[in-house]
């Protein structure tokens, strides 16, 4: 069967292309690029697409090669961001010829409304989303997306376009939205809506004040799937505090009935703990702060490090997000103490104490 595929070029004068195309590679392969080289021509290949350099005298030639439209976009986002990083002291002009040429908006960007707010708990708030595309969130392997918050001092919304060169512009770049990563919670492909889960803080950053003030009618910009989610295991540890509740609790959710493992959720008390849907086989225990200030409790690292791991071959994973500090002994024990390799953990920090966050 054929498969169509997607090409678009540039050619981009520089002072010295074969320095540049070297460092671009080298730092694209640091982030799960394949390199492959013949002579001074470099080719880098990513899950879904390709990128050659070309060298012809003081410029480069790219020639992007991508599966499809999304593919197209990002490859050439990546590569013409990374092309003026690393061409330092120079103002290179690149122009995309191609597919693509016709993208005016990021491919993963979509303007949304609010169709409802809802307290879940006193310090949790969901508010209902909808638009066009959600099903692009329905894989579990990619739980977030961001949230564009825009600024106070900004009269009109502040949404992305896309230039010649490929890279995001701005209607007025002083007053860009701030990016916010949030969990879709739960997706409604028929209703065409998604749930986002904000907490709620009495010093309330970016993320939080939107969904303090959001009304039903409000639109508000996302930009996504991302980030990591759910893998299949015989046996799952999850754990996390506030700001991974609604992550814990939409992977739960899509666990088979046979699942088996423990779960560990800290939140500020008991006004706090939410209901879940969960399998019998998977025990969840809400570990209360109690006046305790989040990100002091050292409430996490205990529970998951006196957790009973299964013994023989059944297969493992454990996922945690907590604050930077739990984050890294939680990390350390996985790692260290119980043998586990990179595709058996995902455990990340989602918030710093004295930080400022969400």
């Amino acid at each position: 069967m054929h498969v169509a595929r997607f090409f678009s070029q540039a050619h981009i004068e520089l002072a010295d292309p074969k320095i540049v195309i070297a460092a671009v590679c080298r730092h694209m392969t640091e982030h799960n690029a394949e390199l492959e080289e013949e002579g001074d021509t470099h080719l880098l290949r990513f899950k879904t697409s390709s990128a050659r350099f070309v060298p012809d005298g003081e410029a480069i030639r790219v020639d992007v090669e991508a599966a499809d439209m999304e593919g197209i976009y990002f490859t050439r986002l990546a590569i013409a961001s990374h092309i003026i990083e690393f061409a330092e002291g120079q103002s290179p002009r690149i122009s995309w010829q191609g597919a693509g040429d016709e993208i005016s908006r990021p491919p993963n960007f979509e303007i949304m409304a609010v169709k409802a707010v809802e307290d879940v708990t006193p310090h949790m708030r969901r508010l209902t989303l909808q638009g066009e595309r959600v099903e692009r969130f329905l894989p579990l392997d990619a739980l977030h997306l961001n949230v564009l918050v825009q600024r106070s001092d900004a009269a009109e919304p502040q949404w992305p376009t896309v230039g010649p060169d490929g890279l995001i512009q701005w209607p007025d770049p002083a007053k860009r939205p701030d990016f916010r990563k949030y969990t879709v919670r739960s997706v409604d492909v028929t209703a065409g809506t998604m749930d986002l889960d904000f907490v709620i803080h009495s010093d309330a950053g970016p993320g939080s004040s939107l969904a303090q003030s959001a009304r039903p009618g409000d639109r508000i910009g996302i930009a996504g799937p991302g980030g990591g989610g759910l893998v299949d295991a015989d046996w799952y540890l999850f754990a996390g505090d506030e700001t991974a509740l609604p992550a814990i609790g939409r992977m739960l959710e899509a666990l088979p009935d046979e699942a088996r493992g423990s779960a560990f959720i800290e939140v500020a008390d008991e006004g706090e703990v939410q209901p879940l849907r969960h399998p019998a086989g998977l025990k969840v225990t809400w570990l209360l702060r109690k006046g305790i200030p989040a990100g002091t409790a050292n409430l996490l690292p205990p529970a998951v490090e006196g957790a009973e791991f299964p013994s023989g071959e059944e297969r493992v994973y454990v996922w945690a997000g907590c604050e930077f500090d739990d984050f890294r002994a939680i990390r350390k024990h996985v790692r260290n103490e119980r043998g586990l390799q990179k595709h058996e953990h995902l455990v990340v920090s989602y918030w710093r104490r004295g930080v400022e966050g969400d």
